[in-house]
This record gives structure tokens, C-alpha cells and sequence, in this order.
């Protein structure tokens, strides 16, 4: 027997799944192959599909599906199956033949989770979901076989001890199995179910795994920000010892140095002091010019007055 399903892509709808359901009623009806159709509550993201899948439990065929080119195809595929039981290959026995090797080859496998109201309603929508179908209900596992799953699962951890992947698969199965004697305590107390299903149990387990990778990818990231500092705080450290040496290769130098610019210090200030007595001596000549230039100033502007004041008796003599 073949297992099958659906695909969801990016823009899947209602088209796509009665496409996908015309493919395998057409192998199992023309070709005559075993087919398994499974499709989990995940799956199921417009309720056409289950209205889809009610049709064909409770009649073998889907409304309105099959096209007239579909319906040629199927006559042509089902006369020589009609010769060969002895059956007259009129349209009305090639439909119900048609039907009927659907209803014998397709199952349909639907995978519901009891939690919330979702089961409940279609249940009471599409009543050929429980009048036609077989029912298993999955109970709880035992604890052997959380103890099992979850050893499974977490023993290619990375790292670990096998005392500390046998001490993680304990303590998930004990978590688990105390959420459930918690439900129980709350179905005694208040009369209200709260079910935990294997997948909740996969789930912690798979939670368990992402939180433990990125708290992996936060120590690692972290790890290699302190082993850059701790780098970079060493080579400053070789850097410092380097400048030491050097500082104290250097420190005759430095001595010299400053001998010599303590000598040259000197040297500028004693001929400050000797350009300061220069100093003074310009300036108390700079005065004496001063005054002698205001007094030849003066002169000059008294002659000039009399040269002004002759000058009109001059031109009258010229």
C-alpha cells in the first residue's frame, strides 16, 4: 500500500487539494492501486477539505470534481477492467465501478488532536468522519516508553555525559507524566479535561532541544567575545612590557637631554637678561628722539606759519 499526502505550499488552497484528490481517486479507481491518504489537523487550513473528504467517505466521489475530459479518461481506463469481469461497459456501470474500486483501495487516514473545540464541531459537521471511519483513540504511554522516546531523542546531544542525557530523559518523562496526574486532579476538581498527547510529549522534547541550541549559540557567542578580549588584553600587556624596555633603554638619553636643555635654558636666560638691559637703553633713547622730533615738529610748524603768513606779501612783491 501506498502512503500519501498533501503538500503545503505558498498559496495552497481548495484548487490544489481537489487536483491532488482527482490524482489518487484516479490511480485507485483506474489503476486499481492501494493508496493510504493521510492528512493531519496541521493540514487541514480551509474546512473545504474536510467537506471534500465527507463526500468521498460517504458517497466514494467528490461533487462536481470529475470534468468531462476526467470522465473520458475514466471510461477509457475502466472498459478493459469491464471485458475482463464480464461487465457491460455502459457509463452508468463504468461510474459505479469507478466508485467502487475507489471505496475499496482509497483509505483515508485522518490524524486529529482531541484538544480544544476544533474535533468536537466537525464531528457534528461532518458526521461521516465518525460514521464511516474507525476510531483510535491514542491513550497515554506508558513510562517506560517516555523513558524510551525521550533517550532516543536526546542521545546525540552534543556535549553530554551519558549520566546527564540518562538525567534529562527522566526528567522529561516525570514531567510529563506529572502534567497528567495534574489533569486527572483537575478533571476531579472541576470537571474539565486538559489533554496532554505524545505530540505534547514530542514537543517538550523538541523545546528542550531549541532552547539547549541557542543557549549553545549564546555561550559560544559569548565565549568568543571574552577569548577576543582576553587577545587584545594581551597584547596590550606585550605592547606595555615593550614600551617599558624601551622607556628604559631610553632613559640615559632622556638624562642627557635634559642636561643639555637645562644648560641651553640657561643660556636663554642670561641672554634675556642682556636683551632686557638693551631693551631699556632703546627705549630711554627712543624717548630722547621722541622729544627731540616733537621739538623740531614744533620749530617746523612755526616756520611753516610764518612762511604762511609772509607769503601774501611775497607773491604782492613778486
Amino acid at each position: 500500500m501506498a502512503y500519501n499526502n498533501i503538500e503545503l505550499t505558498k498559496g495552497y488552497g481548495i484548487v490544489q487539494f481537489q487536483e491532488h484528490m482527482k490524482g489518487i481517486m484516479k490511480e485507485s479507481g483506474i489503476e486499481g492501486k492501494s493508496i493510504a491518504f493521510v492528512m493531519t489537523d496541521t493540514m487541514i487550513i480551509n474546512e473545504s477539505f474536510i467537506e471534500n473528504l465527507n463526500n468521498l467517505l460517504n458517497t466514494g466521489e467528490i461533487p462536481n470534481l470529475m470534468l468531462p475530459e476526467d470522465k473520458e479518461d475514466i471510461n477509457n481506463g475502466l472498459r478493459p477492467v469491464c471485458q475482463e469481469k464480464k461487465i457491460v461497459d455502459t457509463l452508468d456501470n463504468m461510474a459505479a465501478l469507478f466508485v467502487d474500486r475507489i471505496r475499496q483501495n482509497l483509505h483515508i487516514c485522518l490524524c486529529m488532536s482531541p484538544v480544544g473545540e476544533t474535533l468536537r464541531v466537525r464531528a457534528r459537521q461532518f458526521p461521516a468522519l465518525i460514521n464511516t471511519c474507525t476510531l483510535d483513540w491514542f491513550g497515554r504511554w506508558p513510562e517506560e516508553a517516555l523513558l524510551y522516546v525521550s533517550t532516543e531523542f536526546l542521545k546525540e546531544l552534543p556535549e553530554c555525559s551519558e549520566e546527564v542525557k540518562t538525567g534529562l530523559a527522566e526528567m522529561c518523562m516525570k514531567i510529563h507524566t506529572s502534567v497528567e496526574d495534574m489533569s486527572d486532579q483537575f478533571w476531579e476538581s472541576l470537571r474539565r479535561r486538559v489533554y496532554t498527547t505524545p505530540k505534547s510529549y514530542l514537543d517538550l522534547i523538541a523545546l528542550y532541544n531549541k532552547k539547549l541550541e541557542e543557549q549553545r549559540h549564546i555561550f559560544n557567542t559569548n565565549k568568543n567575545r571574552l577569548a577576543i578580549g582576553l587577545k587584545k588584553l594581551n597584547d596590550t600587556n606585550t605592547n606595555i612590557a615593550e614600551l617599558k624596555i624601551k622607556l628604559a633603554d631610553m632613559q640615559p638619553k632622556l638624562k642627557v637631554k635634559n642636561e643639555e636643555l637645562a644648560v641651553a635654558l640657561e643660556i636663554v636666560n642670561r641672554d634675556k637678561a642682556i636683551a632686557d638691559e638693551k631693551e631699556k637703553v632703546v627705549s630711554a633713547e627712543a624717548e630722547i628722539v621722541s622729544k627731540k622730533a616733537a621739538e623740531a615738529k614744533a620749530i617746523a610748524d612755526d616756520a611753516e606759519a610764518d612762511l604762511a603768513a609772509a607769503k601774501p606779501e611775497l607773491e604782492a612783491a613778486q
